[in-house]
């Protein structure tokens, strides 16, 4: 089992940049690929980025692409979501998941593959 706990969110302006951690628990942290996702008000969840459990594959939504950057340390159990030129409409919950199955070589986008989730972290940025 795995359990994971976002840190990092806050308030920012437009055009600041912030950075996600997500800290696991769980030996087996480094066995799966990690996905960030979001969920803005009335709106449903999102995918944001994913890395595979080897940290050699990543895959970003076309709404981050070249703003965002996923990365991970498995020797520390972490993944991190460096997130610059913020805009008004990255306002929303974060969360860090993990894959449902190890080793899984193709990163996947949809929620439904993940099996252990974060608490979240609220990010809001203001004009």
């Amino acid at each position: 089992q795995v359990q994971l706990v976002e840190y990092g969110g806050g308030l920012v302006q437009a055009g600041d940049s912030l950075t996600l951690s997500c800290e696991a628990s769980g030996r087996t942290f480094n066995q799966y690929a990690v996905g960030w996702f979001r969920q803005a008000p009335g709106e449903e969840r999102r995918f944001v980025a994913v890395i595979t459990w080897s940290g050699d594959t990543t895959y970003y939504a076309d709404s981050v692409r070249g703003r965002f950057t996923i990365s991970r340390d498995n020797t520390l159990n972490t993944a991190s979501l460096q997130m610059n030129r913020l805009k008004q409409e990255d306002t929303a919950v974060y969360y860090c998941a993990t894959d449902a199955l190890e080793y899984r070589a193709s990163p996947r986008t949809d929620g439904i593959f993940y099996k252990y989730w974060g608490q979240g972290t609220q990010v809001t940025v203001s004009s």
